[in-house]
């Protein structure tokens, strides 16, 4: 069934569990992630980032996981992941999206809330959650205009009570695309955001972070975390190796067959973490 995120996330944030967004690229690895969702019987995100739309377009991005999202025997909320483009995130909205980002990471604190405010009104009308960025959570590679800003707790605090986001990705260390588990998250900082602020919180780059720190940070306020890189190496590992092992074999489902697997054990092993 499709879902937003205020149906997910504010139990997740009171609780010691958190719900896995998992960046997915094509029908392929979304009905994976849907699969293994049903098999634990556990809501999840499905999230198309900016190459998704860039790609795709919006609208065919949306029609691609919507029917998943919906037929699923478990609660799936579709999300797009960081916009920095009013006209996207509308366009996503009337395509389906029951949940989207607007960053304005990269704005001063006074900016991004008054445009993620603007965003919220026309989301929440449509029935659809918002979530934000405060501070700027970098990239390893690909998104050399990002800058890397701390989240301020006090911005945190400003953002959470005048934005109408339903929740805020925060920046503690965590790096979008590291493909090991070598950035430290700032726990102490992490403290000072939560004491004060109401609104579920987010953590992307999980892929980054120690499972020992995944296991402290779902103990908190973080009810979201975002998932990507793994599942791009299990299936771009999964499908060298499966192409290089049959080269005479070039039927795009027979290969297909042979990766989702361990795609859909990535996903679990992600499930269980955060369980």
């Amino acid at each position: 069934m499709l879902v937003n995120l205020n149906e997910l996330l504010p139990e997740a944030a009171s609780s010691d569990y958190a719900i896995p967004c998992f960046n997915v690229f094509g029908y392929e690895d979304a009905s994976a992630v849907v699969r293994a969702a049903e098999q634990l019987n556990r809501s999840v995100i499905l999230a198309c980032n900016k190459d998704v739309v860039d790609f795709y377009g919006v609208e065919t991005a949306a029609s691609i996981f919507l029917n998943l999202a919906k037929n699923s025997q478990v609660p799936v909320c579709l999300h797009l992941d960081h916009t920095y483009e009013e006209d996207i995130v509308y366009q996503a909205l009337k395509s389906g999206f029951s949940s989207v980002m607007f960053d304005g990471s990269q704005l001063s604190i006074e900016e991004n809330i008054r445009r993620t405010r603007q965003v919220a009104k026309v989301a929440h009308a449509l029935g659809a959650s918002v979530e934000g960025e405060v501070g700027s959570v970098p990239y390893t590679e690909g998104r050399d205009h990002i800058k890397s800003i701390y989240s301020s707790p006090e911005d945190v605090l400003k953002f959470s009570q005048e934005s109408e986001a339903d929740c805020v990705a925060i920046s503690i260390g965590n790096i979008h695309r590291l493909q090991t588990p070598t950035c430290e998250i700032d726990f102490g900082l992490l403290d000072q955001i939560a004491s004060q602020n109401t609104v579920p919180l987010v953590i992307h780059g999980t892929t980054g972070i120690a499972e020992t720190d995944i296991k402290k940070l779902k103990s908190s306020r973080i009810a979201k975390f975002n998932i990507g890189t793994c599942l791009r190496q299990a299936f771009g590992n999964g499908l060298r190796e499966a192409l290089n092992s049959e080269p005479d074999k070039f039927d795009r489902l027979y290969f297909m067959q042979k990766v989702l697997p361990r795609v859909e054990s990535e996903v679990i092993r992600n499930f269980e973490m955060l369980s």
